[in-house]
């Protein structure tokens, strides 16, 4: 069965960014692709020390949460990344991740490679497309396939549910969770 790995990088399980993965994964498994999403929330995500020991151990040798995203990424054909912007940017627990998952990739089989998926970003007021940008070159450094949507993908919200207030924001992810689906079931 076809598999979508969603990765909510929000602190706060019921947030505006948990929200905005659950929806995705609502319209993804509508497509006959299975979901699963794993939430940093609670997780403790260290920064890549560059010791290149993912080579030769085939995991990341840093003592946290990290290894376990990693097994259930390499079993999945897609992979989403969503994260709240903090001062402009993605939350550095998500850029951290991204980061160690691309260089045990990158150091081992080049699992990363041919999956496809993609970055959004959710912020109350600015800083999205910075986020996504930033997001995007994890994607694309590691061969990975990102399918387009009707805009970037990004929804404006800052209390908890203020983010179905962004009905173009809501579409554009839903479309972009739909193409995901399809892509991976034509390619997989």
């Amino acid at each position: 069965m076809k598999k979508v790995l969603l990765l909510c990088g929000s602190p706060r399980p019921k947030g505006n960014t948990a929200q905005i993965v659950e929806e995705c994964a609502r319209v993804i498994e509508s497509s006959d692709v299975t979901t699963e999403i794993v939430s940093l929330a609670g997780k403790k995500i260290e920064s890549c020390t560059a010791c290149y020991r993912c080579g030769e151990e085939g995991m990341c040798v840093l003592p946290d949460d990290l290894n376990e995203i990693i097994g259930k990424l390499r079993e999945s054909d897609g992979f989403i990344v969503a994260s709240p912007v903090y001062f402009g940017t993605a939350r550095g627990d998500v850029m951290a991740a991204l980061q160690r998952i691309g260089m045990v990739s990158m150091a081992t089989d080049n699992f990363l490679s041919w999956k496809v998926g993609g970055p959004i970003a959710v912020a109350r007021r600015g800083g999205h497309t910075a986020t996504v940008q930033e997001m995007l070159m994890f994607f694309l450094i590691n061969e990975m396939i990102v399918p387009g949507s009707n805009y970037w993908n990004m929804v404006f919200g800052r209390e908890p549910g203020d983010v179905w207030k962004d009905t173009e924001g809501i579409a554009t992810v839903r479309l972009f969770a739909q193409n995901v689906a399809e892509l991976v079931r034509k390619l997989h």
